[in-house]
């Protein structure tokens, strides 16, 4: 009987993170995969094409052409052309990045567009992107040192929306090391992009000098412990969460141009349920959101009034109307 090798560890890992993610999906819905052409992005585009050989569901790599660097457009054609030798059908997307907010943010923002246009486009139920255990570490730290709250703590999700289709990253729970690994097993060559090593950004001087001085000083483990932090920070969001949604359907009201909500209701929750009431609120009726500053100069209108008058926001205004705090539309 024929020797059969066995399977690289590395490929392994990838592969049976992709069939979980899979396995949450329809069996039949086509799929789109965000490749770059880098390490990540091609061991799942493989893992994807591994998966759904011979299944119902179609997949579509869909390489995004941001045109930052002289040669974007031949990585471009080589990412395509490895998804192609993969066996799935494969899109070049060439998009415009408008840099304001960030050239980083603009570009994410750009890729994402174009990732949701070609699932719409084909029917996809879910869009499949590359990030690792490394990537959600660097988020994690980035909130942190920000100051951002607990929002920006619980990193990114496994499963979140992209503007009505599902956003799946089926490897945030391996290490970057391990998606390097998978390519060379498969004979892929993966594209290093200049901008994962330029210290102009945050993320990559996060990456290339702050985690690594972290690990020597504090000892290894330290991204896979920024990692669970962020898994049970999304544990304990998604309770507090569900118990808001119940506390707010008692306490709100609409009012005439916006929605307003009980004084005395608010003032009777603690201080971490009555500031996540007002930025849901502000958030789910304006789509804004608010900083700390601004949300505990809304909850003074509760817990320290002396007559004090409107308080302007991003896309509304707060004002306190007798025993109600009244948001109304930004005229």
């Amino acid at each position: 009987m024929p020797h059969r090798p066995s399977l690289d560890p590395a490929v392994a890992d990838v592969r049976r993170a992709v069939r979980g993610a899979l396995a949450r999906l329809a069996a039949d819905a086509p799929l789109v995969v965000g490749l770059s052409g880098g390490a990540d992005s091609l061991a799942l585009t493989a893992a994807v094409a591994f998966e759904t050989r011979g299944a119902d569901a179609s997949a579509t790599a869909v390489v995004v052409d941001h045109g930052l660097q002289e040669t974007s457009a031949e990585v471009a054609r080589g990412a395509a052309a490895a998804a192609s030798s993969l066996g799935l059908a494969a899109r070049l997307v060439e998009v415009d990045v408008d840099g304001g907010g960030g050239l980083e943010a603009a570009a994410r923002d750009a890729r994402y567009r174009a990732l949701r246009a070609v699932a719409r486009e084909t029917g996809a139920a879910a869009v499949l992107v590359g990030h690792t255990l490394d990537d959600q570490a660097e988020t994690v730290l980035l909130g942190l040192a920000r100051g951002s709250g607990a929002a920006s703590l619980q990193g990114m999700s496994p499963v979140s929306d992209l503007d009505g289709v599902a956003l799946v990253r089926p490897l945030l729970a391996l290490r970057r090391s391990t998606t390097r690994a998978a390519c060379a097993a498969e004979g892929l060559e993966p594209w290093d992009d200049p901008h994962n090593d330029d210290p102009r950004f945050a993320r990559v001087r996060t990456r290339n000098t702050v985690l690594p001085m972290l690990e020597r000083e504090l000892g290894p483990g330290v991204a896979e412990a920024l990692a669970r932090t962020a898994e049970q920070m999304r544990e304990d969001a998604e309770a507090f969460d569900e118990m808001i949604e119940e506390t707010i359907e008692d306490i709100v009201e609409h009012a005439e141009a916006g929605i307003s909500v009980s004084v005395p209701a608010l003032a009777a929750n603690p201080a971490a349920v009555r500031h996540r009431i007002i930025r849901l609120v502000v958030s789910s009726e304006f789509g804004a959101s608010l900083t700390r500053v601004q949300t505990l100069e809304v909850a003074r209108l509760v817990t320290d009034w002396s007559g004090q008058g409107p308080i302007d926001l991003p896309a509304c205004r707060a004002r306190r109307v007798g025993a109600r705090v009244e948001f109304t539309a930004a005229s």
